[in-house]
C-alpha cells in the first residue's frame, strides 16, 4: 500500500515537471549575419506587441522566455542594416539549430543633388540642464523597465543633416562603461515607425565623456538626413551597476516602449535629447520643432533651469539674517525683509518659494520694505493639517503677517498663484490694500490655457496613484491650480484699489482671460509683454522692476 502510494506520489511529481517543462520554455540561441556568418551582438529580440523580450549579448548569445506565449504570435527582430526577421513562436520552438540568421539589406544608394546656396547651423529638441526633473535609468528597475526605449519627436521643415546628437546627463555612476544605442525613426500617425538608419549606432558611455552636463555623439559620418516628423530615441542595452540621471523638461511630450510593444506617450516630461543640425537657410523658423505638436507647451513655458540655478545662488530664502518665522495656525510661515520705506509684500508662484525673486529683490528694496514670504506649504513654511489648500487661506496668512508687522495698509505684487492671492486679499480685506500687481493670475480655472490644465490633470493622477506620504503638499498644489479660484467678474468689479495686470503673449494665462481682469476691474492698467511666456520675473526682470517702480510710485 505503502509503494503504491509513493508511486502515485511519484507519477503526480513526474506530470507537473512535464507541464512545468512545457510551459516555461526559455529558449537560447545566438543571431548570426547570413552574409558573413559572423555574430551580431547587442540585438532587441521581443514579441510583437509584448513589453518583454532580451537583448543578445556581444557575442550574439540570448535567452528568451517564450512560456505562457500563443503560438501564432511573431518573434521580431528589427536591426539597421539587415532585413527585418519575423517568425511565429510555434515556428520558432520546433527549430533544431536556434540560430536566427540575420540577411543584410541591398543599399539603393540614389544621386542626391541638393541645390542649397548655404547650409546654415541650427540646435532643435530640449536643451534643459535641470536636476529637478529627471528621467532616471536604474539597473535596479525590471528588466523590461530598464531595457526600454526613450524617444523625442522632432519636425524639419526643410531637408537638414543630423549633425550631432546631445544628451544632458545630470547624474552619472557606474561601475563599468555604459552600452547604449541611438536610433532615428520616421513619423506615423504621431508615434515613432520605422528605424531609418543604415546601421547600428551604438556607444560605450563613460564619465569623461560628458563634458559640461551634456554627452555629445557625432553622427555627422552617419550621412542621415531629415525632413518632416521624426524621432530621435536612445535605449540601454547592458545592465550595470549604478544609475544615470537625464535631465528632463516639463511640459514637453517624450515617447517610451518596452521592446516591441507600442509606444506610449509621456505628457509630464521630455528628456533632455537635442540635435545640432544643417539646414537650409531658406527653411522656416524651427527653433523648436515639438511646438507645432498640439499637446505640447513649447513657447508658453519655457527652460528656466539657468534662472533656477541663479535664484539658487543668490542666498535668498535661506538669509538667517533677514529671515523669521511666524506660527499661525496649522503652519509655521517663513518671511525675509529688506530695505525700508513703503511695504511691498512679494507673493511667489506655485511650488515656488522666495529666491524666485532674486533679480526683484535687491531693485525694489532701494525704495521699499520688501517683505518676501513663502506661502505655506512651500519654501520654508510647513502646513500641517490635512486640508486642501485656498488663495483665501493663503490671503488670511499675509494678513496674519501685516498685522504682526502692525503695517496697516500694504502693497502687493504676486506672481500667478501670488498674484491670485493679491486678487483674493483685495476683495477681503480692501482697506489695508494700497495697490496690487498681479502677474500671470487667473481669476478662475478656465483662464489657464487648456493643454496646461491637461498636463495638471496627468500629474495629479499619478501623484494619486503613487499616494505617497512625502508627496501630500505637492498633491494639494496641484488640485488648487485645478480646483480654484473662483473670482466672478461681479467680485473683480468690487476691487477699487488700482491694479496692474501683467501677462507674456506667450503665457499659460490666455490672453482674453487677461484682458477681462483688467477691464472688469475700475481701477486697473493693463500690460501684455512681448516674447514672454509665464516666467516674466525671470525673463523679463529688468522691464517687470521698472514698471512696479512706475506704478507704485504714481
Amino acid at each position: 500500500m505503502q509503494q503504491t502510494y509513493t508511486m502515485k506520489k511519484l507519477n503526480t511529481l513526474f506530470f507537473l515537471l512535464a507541464a512545468y517543462s512545457f510551459h516555461a520554455q526559455v529558449i537560447s540561441g545566438t543571431v548570426i549575419s547570413k552574409n558573413d556568418n559572423l555574430p551580431v551582438p547587442y540585438v532587441k529580440i521581443g514579441i510583437e506587441k509584448e513589453n518583454a523580450g532580451t537583448v543578445s549579448d556581444e557575442k550574439g548569445n540570448f535567452s528568451i522566455d517564450l512560456s505562457g506565449l500563443d503560438a501564432s504570435r511573431k518573434l521580431r527582430i528589427e536591426v539597421p542594416g539587415y532585413e527585418p526577421y519575423a517568425e511565429t513562436v510555434q515556428n520558432f520552438r520546433k527549430q533544431d539549430r536556434r540560430q536566427i540568421l540575420l540577411k543584410e539589406k541591398v543599399k539603393n544608394i540614389k544621386e542626391v543633388n541638393i541645390k542649397v546656396k548655404k547650409l546654415v547651423d541650427k540646435n532643435w529638441g530640449v536643451n534643459t540642464k535641470t536636476k529637478s526633473v529627471l528621467y532616471s535609468v536604474n539597473s535596479k528597475f525590471k528588466k523590461e523597465d530598464f531595457l526600454g526605449e526613450t524617444a523625442l519627436e522632432f519636425n524639419a521643415s526643410k531637408r537638414s543633416k543630423i549633425k550631432n546628437i546631445n544628451l544632458n546627463i545630470a547624474s552619472y555612476t557606474s561601475d563599468r562603461p555604459v552600452l547604449m544605442r541611438y536610433s532615428i525613426y520616421s513619423e506615423k500617425n504621431g508615434f515613432p515607425n520605422e528605424n531609418i538608419l543604415d546601421e547600428e549606432i551604438t556607444v560605450e558611455l563613460t564619465q569623461d565623456m560628458i563634458k559640461d552636463g551634456t554627452y555629445t555623439l557625432d553622427v555627422n559620418e552617419h550621412n542621415i538626413w531629415v525632413q518632416g516628423k521624426f524621432f530621435v530615441g536612445i535605449q540601454f542595452l547592458k545592465e550595470f551597476d549604478g544609475k544615470i540621471n537625464i535631465s528632463a523638461a516639463l511640459f514637453r511630450t517624450g515617447f517610451m516602449r518596452k521592446f516591441y510593444g507600442d509606444w506610449h506617450k509621456m505628457t509630464l516630461a521630455a528628456p533632455a535629447i537635442n540635435i545640432d543640425v544643417k539646414v537650409d537657410k531658406s527653411a522656416k523658423n524651427t527653433k523648436d520643432e515639438a511646438a507645432a505638436l498640439g499637446d505640447d507647451l513649447e513657447g508658453l513655458v519655457s527652460d528656466v533651469s539657468q534662472y533656477q540655478a541663479a535664484s539658487e545662488n543668490s542666498g535668498y530664502g535661506k538669509n538667517e539674517s533677514s529671515g523669521s518665522y511666524i506660527e499661525l495656525k496649522d503652519t509655521k510661515l517663513y518671511y525675509e525683509i529688506y530695505g525700508e520705506g513703503e511695504p511691498l509684500f512679494l507673493l511667489h508662484g506655485n511650488s515656488g518659494s522666495i529666491k524666485d525673486f532674486y533679480q526683484q529683490i535687491p531693485v525694489l528694496s532701494k525704495q521699499f520694505k520688501v517683505i518676501v514670504v513663502d506661502t505655506r506649504g512651500q519654501g520654508k513654511s510647513t502646513d500641517t493639517s490635512h486640508r486642501q489648500f485656498t488663495y483665501i487661506q493663503f490671503a488670511e496668512d499675509i494678513k496674519a503677517l501685516a498685522d504682526k508687522l502692525g503695517l496697516k495698509k500694504i502693497n502687493i505684487a504676486g506672481w500667478s498663484d501670488g498674484g491670485i492671492t493679491g486678487l483674493e486679499f483685495a476683495l477681503k480685506y480692501p482697506e489695508n490694500l494700497n495697490k496690487l500687481i498681479a502677474i500671470g493670475a487667473n481669476a478662475f480655472p478656465e483662464g489657464v490655457d487648456e493643454r496646461l490644465v491637461n498636463h495638471m490633470k496627468n500629474q495629479l493622477l499619478v501623484l494619486n496613484i503613487e499616494n505617497k506620504p512625502e508627496k501630500f503638499d505637492e498633491r494639494r498644489l496641484v488640485t488648487i491650480m485645478l480646483k480654484e479660484p473662483h473670482i466672478s467678474k461681479k467680485d473683480l468689479s468690487k476691487i477699487q484699489s488700482p491694479v496692474l495686470v501683467i501677462a507674456g503673449d506667450k503665457d499659460v494665462i490666455k490672453q482674453d482671460h487677461t484682458e477681462m481682469i483688467a477691464k472688469e476691474i475700475p481701477n486697473a492698467e493693463l500690460k501684455i509683454y512681448k516674447d514672454a511666456t509665464h516666467m516674466i520675473p525671470f525673463e523679463k526682470a529688468d522691464e517687470l522692476n521698472a514698471d512696479i517702480l512706475k506704478f507704485l510710485g504714481k
